[in-house]
């Protein structure tokens, strides 16, 4: 398996930049196109419209798997709740499935209150199976985007099976279901669908939280990755700042305007509001913040964690700092073991989940696993 090495200037926004970055590092496009797009993407709404145009071009070629790469980075700019966005992540999901017909996905619905989960199952390369390795994204990713990442371990010889949980993907554009920071719920639904009495499993970028909080309630985990870490948001900043922020959350009155002000002031935290408001399905930007509080050191629960853990960092993650990661390692304190591994910019996988070397970092987890 190739993929490609290095994070790339591509664009003078870090926020753009590292958007195009993950979309290089997953392998699915091409350098040029990427360039392309970067040189005219001022806006969001350039980016989307950008990329749309890049889609149809692939489609144009018969080169599919890119195009449906470009209509996910079309999707993940797009309005959170519009007509629009509802309609590029239709065309992106047909048009994956189309284009990667023959590389042995079996697609699930899994059931899951009254609704279901998306869920696609990868059987291992090689017999006998080394095991089965459950994963999921973070935040404002789908699974399908990830599949470089459920190949390689099906290629390494694992049972795969990868999932959207609530508020996420198509558990929240196709069956409405908004998010549930207890994350042994979803993982519990998906064992029980696929029988699973055993598995390793692997939460990326915000995921990362999700997997130790389930770790802690769900013992058919026997190992589990943070990659990376969250532990508390909070624990970045110092207490007296945590104790004024807590007491700040209580006066939504004054604090829904003041994040309104700042999300037109700031395209980024805009985004970043719009997609918490999306997956918990609330309409104000308090229901953003306390969505992001609710992952905590209480809530994670660390010391019921009893498993193997494995924290997987980068020196320079802007989103999910090494002091998260060091502030979890020390909170496991009743962990069978625990392994940190943070990259380095000479590596080449200082960034936030390794893009710019990916591959590195697959090989590290699999080799620890």
């Amino acid at each position: 398996m190739n993929l490609p090495l290095g994070y790339q200037p591509f664009h003078k926004e870090k926020f753009f930049n590292y958007q195009l970055n993950r979309l290089h590092a997953l392998g699915y496009a091409r350098q040029a196109d990427i360039q392309k797009a970067a040189s005219q993407i001022q806006t969001r709404e350039d980016y989307v419209r950008v990329f749309l145009q890049l889609a149809e071009e692939a489609k144009g070629d018969g080169r599919y798997k890119n195009a449906a790469f470009y209509l996910r980075a079309a999707e993940f700019f797009a309005p959170h709740t519009s007509p629009q966005r509802q309609a590029i992540y239709q065309e992106f999901h047909e048009t994956f499935y189309q284009a990667f017909a023959d590389e042995g996905i079996v697609r699930h619905e899994v059931p899951y209150n009254g609704r279901c989960l998306p869920a696609m199952e990868l059987q291992p390369a090689t017999q006998p199976s080394k095991g089965t390795i459950l994963l999921f994204g973070g935040f404002d990713s789908l699974i399908e985007e990830f599949f470089v990442v459920w190949q390689f371990f099906a290629q390494a010889g694992y049972h795969v099976v990868a999932f959207e949980g609530p508020g996420q993907g198509g558990a929240r554009q196709l069956y409405d279901l908004a998010f549930d920071h207890d994350y042994e719920k979803p993982i519990g639904a998906i064992l029980d669908y696929f029988g699973i009495e055993a598995a390793t499993l692997i939460g990326i970028s915000m995921g990362g939280y999700w997997g130790i909080r389930a770790a802690a309630y769900e013992k058919r985990i026997t190992k589990v990755i943070a990659w990376s870490p969250v532990y508390d948001w909070l624990e970045q900043i110092p207490g007296f700042a945590q104790a004024l922020v807590r007491q700040m959350v209580k006066w939504e009155g004054m604090m829904n305007p003041t994040i309104r002000l700042r999300m037109r002031l700031f395209p980024i935290l805009d985004h970043a509001v719009n997609q918490a408001m999306f997956m918990v399905k609330g309409n104000q930007p308090m229901d953003a913040v306390h969505w992001l509080l609710g992952m905590n050191r209480q809530h994670i629960s660390s010391d019921k964690v009893t498993q193997d853990v494995l924290l997987v960092g980068g020196e320079n993650d802007s989103f999910q700092p090494v002091k998260l990661l060091r502030k979890q390692e020390k909170a496991l304190t009743n962990v069978r073991s625990v392994t940190s591994r943070i990259f380095t910019t000479a590596e080449k996988a200082d960034m936030h989940c390794q893009m710019g070397n990916l591959k590195l970092a697959l090989t590290e987890i699999e080799a620890w696993i």
